[in-house]
């Protein structure tokens, strides 16, 4: 059913666009001076980060989750998301391109075009979106603006004159900004006369309203008490409430085709309300190939990194499963599965995009759930092939099998992208090289004297999970920034290395390592144990093996109480029974003590 005029015109007047760019080169500063400007924020309810509604965002001064907002800008509805910049969550931001017609590409003028500002504009690009150029922090003393500009136009082939010069900061550019939106994005088409279609982009878990989920309305119209199927998973619902972000929930009687906003569908199963399912009208009883109707919604992720995720304490398994439920919800990227182990007992094998995936994950959990966990050594997804012919892939040392029953193991490979100073490539070279990293060639960003080069690798996944970011970031003088994407698996030799610390194995310490680097490996991670677990009252020994052969061991020194401190006097045979009589109790607490191993030191095996 149309709509009429009225509706048709306001149609035309919508637009969505998202807001891409490398990290900390100012989006949410950006969206916070859009805000402002449109009025959509009142003066007194501004502060800085708007649109990170949460605390770890703001503390650590990066977007981690994509955010929705509309806004009013004379007679136009403008909608926007904004993203990510960090490589681990490029998912976000690839479900924001999916829901807009338009993006807003800001580059940092002190610092120019960086990796992911090269990776996020390919993901644009891939959905034929418009893009704007926009040159950010223009009134920053290190600002170079004629660079940046001869930089952005070498990267996207524009004229001059689309590049708009702004500055988050002041404000200056923001007006052109939002005329660049009106003037140069399509509104999205009118299709109100097509059977309900919407894609859900986002969802969070309300304990009283059930799934939120955040749409883009491609076809149709949703209202309140709209009987409703989600085709993907299958299951009817029946609409609570519908409405926009401004940026609080607030709600509206309809939402049309084209308008951004969220519906309250009351489900209660978090797994019913998938990121990337169509939401229709029509029943599965009244349209049997229902299915035809599903939007294409959104690939399937792959994570790259894998880490058993355990509660500290065994009866917390229900609260963890329930919180990793909910985080699921509000993270498509994440990926569990049930995981039993004989020294942790019940837990989950958990997925990421990266290590700061990871560590954003726990930290969640520690302050949304208020949980203790522990997390094992981080590792990457190996395929493997037995003697019999059977393949399966292994995502932690555990699953590994027998080595002697073994035909052939394949590693995760990367396309990895750096952009450095021209006077670092050097050093980036031989960096990637230690890391088994193959050189595929070299660009440059423009054609000045102050050249930067695009170097282009490939690279195992292992050899970016533990320290290489820091590491780039040490022999380039913090001037360097990398892009990665998934590429093949490739035939590797890799061992299982067992920690042992008092004799003990760790399971949870258990890494899978280069055969080659094994030896160098294990003496690392026994001196880097050896710095961070606490002492005891006994000597503590730290044992790294393969196989069941000792390949590193150290022993770290006990405390030790000064038993003479209180003696008076006494002879030396005296003096020698009590320090004997020490001796002997430090060893019965060898035999019988447990050490209990700090959530940090889980982590020391990384620093490699």
């Amino acid at each position: 059913m149309r709509r009429g005029p009225y509706i048709a015109i306001m149609n035309n007047n919508i637009r969505n666009f998202c807001i891409i760019a490398h990290i900390d080169h100012g989006k949410s500063t950006m969206a916070d001076r859009l805000l402002e400007f449109t009025g959509t924020v009142a003066h007194r309810d501004m502060q800085d980060q708007l649109l990170d509604s949460m605390d770890l965002e703001r503390e650590r001064g990066i977007t981690i989750k994509l955010t929705p907002v509309r806004m009013n800008y004379k007679e136009y509805i403008l909608n926007l998301i904004d993203t990510p910049g960090h490589v681990d969550f490029n998912y976000e931001v690839s479900r924001s391109l999916a829901a807009v017609e338009g993006a807003i590409l800001l580059v940092d003028a002190s610092q120019g075009v960086q990796a992911q500002t090269i990776g996020n504009l390919y993901l644009a690009i891939e959905q034929n979106l418009k893009i704007i150029p926009v040159i950010n922090k223009i009134d920053m003393p290190a600002a170079n603006v004629e660079k940046t500009k001869a930089e952005i136009l070498h990267l996207l082939g524009c004229g001059p004159e689309e590049i708009i010069l702004a500055s988050g900061k002041t404000g200056q550019g923001v007006e052109e900004i939002l005329k660049a939106v009106i003037d140069r994005l399509n509104p999205p088409p009118d299709t109100s006369d097509k059977p309900t279609r919407a894609l859900i982009f986002d969802s969070v878990y309300n304990d009283y309203k059930g799934v939120i989920a955040s749409v883009k309305v491609v076809d149709g119209e949703l209202k309140k008490g709209d009987k409703i199927f989600l085709i993907g998973t299958r299951t009817p619902a029946e609409i609570l409430e519908v409405g926009y972000y401004k940026p609080k929930f607030q709600s509206t009687p309809k939402l049309y085709n084209g308008e951004i906003g969220y519906v309250v569908t009351g489900l209660k199963d978090l797994k019913d309300c998938r990121v990337g399912d169509t939401i229709t009208t029509y029943t599965d009883e009244e349209e049997k190939d229902i299915h035809t109707l599903a939007l294409p919604g959104y690939k399937e992720v792959k994570p790259m990194v894998y880490a058993g995720v355990f509660p500290k304490e065994g009866d917390a398994y229900p609260v963890l499963r329930n919180a990793i439920d909910k985080l699921k919800l509000n993270d498509a990227s994440l990926f569990y599965e049930p995981e039993h182990s004989l020294a942790l007992g019940f837990g989950f094998r958990c997925g990421f995009l990266g290590l700061l995936h990871l560590d954003i994950f726990q930290e969640r959990l520690q302050r949304e759930y208020n949980l203790e966990i522990i997390i094992t050594v981080p590792s990457v997804a190996y395929k493997v092939t037995t003697q019999a012919g059977v393949q399966k892939t292994i995502h932690s040392p555990q699953e590994m099998p027998d080595p002697n029953h073994l035909q052939q193991i394949l590693e995760p490979w990367m396309k990895l992208d750096i952009i450095t100073p021209k006077n670092f490539t050097g050093n980036v070279m031989g960096l990637v090289s230690e890391r088994k990293g193959k050189y595929i060639n070299t660009e440059y960003l423009s054609a000045d004297t102050d050249q930067r080069a695009m170097l282009h690798y490939e690279i195992p996944l292992a050899s970016l999970v533990t320290d290489f970011y820091d590491k780039l970031k040490t022999v380039t003088s913090g001037y360097a920034s990398m892009n990665y994407e998934f590429m093949d698996y490739q035939p590797t030799k890799v061992v299982r290395l067992d920690i042992m610390v008092a004799e003990e194995q760790v399971e949870a310490l258990s890494t899978l390592v280069w055969e080659d680097q094994a030896y160098k490996v294990g003496k690392i991670i026994v001196e880097s144990l050896k710095e961070s677990l606490p002492r005891q009252q006994f000597v503590l020994k730290i044992q790294a093996a393969i196989g069941g052969k000792i390949i590193a061991s150290d022993r770290l020194s006990a405390l030790r109480k000064d038993v003479l401190a209180t003696m008076s006097g006494g002879d030396y045979t005296r003096k020698q029974k009590l320090l004997q009589k020490q001796k002997k109790g430090k060893k019965r607490m060898l035999t019988h003590g447990k050490i209990d191993i700090p959530p940090e030191t889980y982590l020391a095996v990384l620093k490699r």
